[in-house]
């Protein structure tokens, strides 16, 4: 399984209404075909009364296990509901790496 596929399992125990988790690891400095750059975006309840911090860390909690190994770097984009509608479901554009031609 890959490692996309093992994070979007994952993410499931928030009970999100969407999640996306694309690999951005092409965008940056790594070997073809590397799983090392995710953009996360998740939109649940369960965010519901947390601060941004609050819901961070519970992401690095589910996906420990990843960020210890092959996971070098996360994108993270945690709505509740009532945000991503104000939001009109959209997310921030990823900035480009800097090392990614070096």
């Amino acid at each position: 399984m890959s490692i996309q596929a093992i994070i979007e399992e994952k993410l499931q125990a928030l009970e999100p209404t969407f999640v996306a988790v694309e690999n951005e690891s092409h965008r940056h400095a790594v070997p073809a075909n590397s799983e090392t750059h995710f953009k996360v975006t998740v939109v649940s309840g369960h965010f519901q009364g947390l601060m941004p911090v609050k819901r961070h860390q519970r992401l690095y909690a589910l996906l420990a296990d990843e960020l210890a190994g092959p996971v070098h770097a996360l994108a993270l984009h945690l709505y509740t509901p009532q945000e991503w509608a104000a939001r009109g479901e959209a997310r921030p554009d990823s900035p480009n790496c800097r090392g990614a031609g070096a």
